[in-house]
């Protein structure tokens, strides 16, 4: 059995969109998958029976606490214990459930993630990423957005392995295009930084651990003609996304709907996978809407069953191996 963590009482509008999402989200998991609800077991059953649905259909795991957008992230890990996020972290590690998902503090997630679920041996830094649509119908994996926004060049080598593991797996790519975003295409374009870190991925495509295209200039990013993977670090990562999100934004003001705009939706998504850490974690966005936190969960699920983590710490020991 596959079981999904959720928290019920992060994002804006939970506990309400949380197990709404969660509802949504029944039909269209695997049968032999399992939703996890932490939280206050009495507001998730309220919100249940609003929806005239069985609280037997979930697993839920009653907490008194709640991390608050406004605490810090730190310290409210530690002080908080019985927080839905801190008792989720738990059960991840001591293998209750399968992978975990929160709209709530992004800051407490990543405290989660890196300190208790702990990076992968060999992975200098974790990373966050998205997907952004293309004109080709596909998509495009951008890493890192907004986790690193200083990168060295060594780190920018493993998002470039980290992102094409991910694009295979989750995505189902074959062999799929890796790329470093840069102000040109030529080789030698760019500042030290990437130079260095073109260089790093030239070698490492050599050894046959990814398929490196070389470099991507970001108006070539939504034609899909270039890469399936775009590396950059999280300074840069996080200006684009935030352009997307303002051009989507733009668009449905001025009535502009088709399926490229849409894709460019942060509820299609439903929420950003933490990639290089010792089992699947997703964090959603804020403001989550019921429609997000159903697709956070399926996210969350296809990471699962994917075995994404296995295949990563495959990696980090063959690419160990080979230096």
């Amino acid at each position: 059995m596959t079981r999904i963590g959720l928290d019920a009482m992060g994002g804006d509008f939970a506990p309400q969109a949380a197990v709404e999402g969660a509802v949504m989200a029944l039909n269209e998991i695997k049968a032999d998958s399992r939703i996890v609800l932490f939280g206050n077991k009495e507001a998730i059953i309220a919100e249940l029976e609003k929806h005239q649905v069985d609280q037997s259909r979930f697993d839920i795991v009653h907490t008194s606490e709640v991390i608050e957008m406004g605490d810090h992230p730190a310290q409210a890990f530690q002080k908080k214990t019985d927080s839905s996020i801190t008792v989720g972290f738990k059960y991840l590690a001591e293998g209750k459930i399968d992978g975990f998902a929160s709209a709530g503090s992004t800051g407490a997630m990543m405290v989660g993630s890196v300190h208790v679920i702990r990076v992968i041996d060999g992975v200098i830094r974790p990373t966050i990423a998205t997907a952004i649509p293309t004109i080709s119908k596909g998509k495009v994996l951008l890493l890192d957005i907004g986790l690193n926004v200083d990168c060295k060049p060594e780190v920018l080598e493993q998002y470039a392995l980290i992102g094409s593991i991910y694009a295979e797996s989750v995505y189902g790519i074959p062999s799929p295009r890796v790329a470093l975003l840069n102000i040109g295409e030529e080789e030698a374009k760019g500042n030290a930084q990437s130079k260095a870190a073109h260089l790093l991925m030239k070698e490492s495509a050599e050894k046959g651990l990814y398929n490196f295209v070389g470099n991507v200039e970001s108006s070539y990013l939504f034609t899909g003609k270039i890469c399936d993977v775009a590396v950059m670090d999280g300074f840069v990562g996080n200006t684009v996304l935030k352009l997307c999100e303002g051009l989507y934004a733009i668009n449905r003001k001025m009535g502009s709907v088709n399926q490229f705009w849409d894709g460019m939706n942060y509820e299609s998504a439903g929420g950003t996978p933490v990639l290089g850490i010792n089992a699947p974690v997703t964090i959603g966005h804020g403001k989550s809407t019921p429609l997000a936190i159903k697709n956070m969960i399926l996210s969350t699920e296809n990471t699962i069953l994917s075995q994404l983590t296995q295949k990563l710490k495959h990696a980090f020991k063959t690419e160990s191996s080979l230096q």
